[in-house]
């Protein structure tokens, strides 16, 4: 326990660093979900890491001690963490614990009213068209859910950037990307230092969603050029109206194109060729999981021990 209890919290200095090049140089759906995976994991591994330290705090006080029928004076004695970290770990496990149930909570909240919203919309093949100058384009979460449309952006498009418009916006419903990015933030809601995960997973999942568009349609350059021409006009229309249900979108909020990740890398991602699944990186991602969760175990084998030796008096 020694080692391994901070192996876990050592690794969230590290994950980060590779949440740029998983987003860009890995295909996006494999991307997303070794970055989502990353963000859960660790998330979780550290607030296991800090109940275990905090713990070993905890059963220095005779009178908590007394509870599991422990020997104080033997955890003083055996325990390999310091008291001060013991102290420090509890108090950000108490905040973890906040963050990630307020997350919950929230995003939980967000969908139960996205699935209302999505259900009372009048469509049409799943599409709602509303009167709004501003073009905006968004998914709606539910069973089933929506793609919301504004008459600005259909003026602004043609037939076939119409198309593109759906097919990406329906492949966020079909692939459950609003899944992905709470799984994400919440990890990032228990460990502030894996935010840079969570925020890659809203690029890959725009950009999984354009490959879908470009492997409907056949053409990646369309595709490009739609999702440009779709930006620079909700970046230019001077007034939104937000319509109450555009904030139970993919991300939490109303998804326009411009908010909805960095448009000129994902343009031009669609001029280059197909990404591949990138062997190395996807090893790495799998090497940093395994050792996390051994890690995690290991320390709690060593808890277990610990525990066991004071209890023995």
């Amino acid at each position: 326990m020694r080692i391994a209890v901070y192996l876990p919290l050592l690794l969230c200095l590290i994950a980060p660093l590779g949440a740029r090049p998983l987003s860009e140089r890995c295909e996006p759906r494999l991307a997303t979900w070794l970055l989502t995976a990353s963000a859960l994991v660790l998330g979780t591994a550290t607030t296991i890491s800090l109940g275990m330290l905090a713990v070993t705090g905890l059963i220095r006080i005779p009178q908590l001690a007394g509870l599991g029928h422990w020997s104080a004076h033997l955890a003083q004695h055996d325990d390999p963490a310091e008291l001060s970290v013991a102290l420090i770990a509890g108090l950000l496990l108490g905040g973890a614990v906040v963050m990630a149930a307020r997350t919950v909570w929230r995003r939980a909240r967000t969908l139960a009213a996205a699935a209302l919203e999505a259900a009372c919309l009048p469509s049409q093949d799943g599409v709602v068209v509303v009167e709004d100058a501003a073009p905006d384009a968004f998914a709606i979460p539910g069973l089933p859910g929506r793609v919301v449309v504004s008459t600005g952006m259909l003026q602004t498009l043609n037939a076939t950037e119409h198309d593109i418009l759906l097919a990406h916006e329906r492949a966020h419903l079909t692939a459950h990307h609003h899944v992905f990015v709470a799984l994400a933030q919440l990890g990032a809601a228990a460990n502030p230092l894996l935010r840079p995960l969570a925020t890659a997973v809203t690029y890959t999942v725009e950009r999984w969603a354009d490959e879908n568009a470009a492997a409907s349609t056949g053409d990646r350059t369309q595709v490009a050029r739609t999702v440009g021409k779709a930006a620079l006009a909700a970046h230019d229309a001077s007034t939104r109206t937000r319509i109450p249900g555009a904030a139970l979108g993919i991300l939490g909020r109303r998804t326009r194109l411009t908010d909805a990740g960095p448009v000129p890398r994902r343009v031009a991602a669609l001029l280059a060729p197909p990404l591949g699944r990138h062997p190395a990186l996807t090893a790495a991602t799998a090497a940093l999981l395994a050792a996390t969760a051994l890690s995690t175990a290991e320390a709690a084998h060593d808890l277990h021990r610990l525990l066991e030796t004071v209890g023995a008096w």
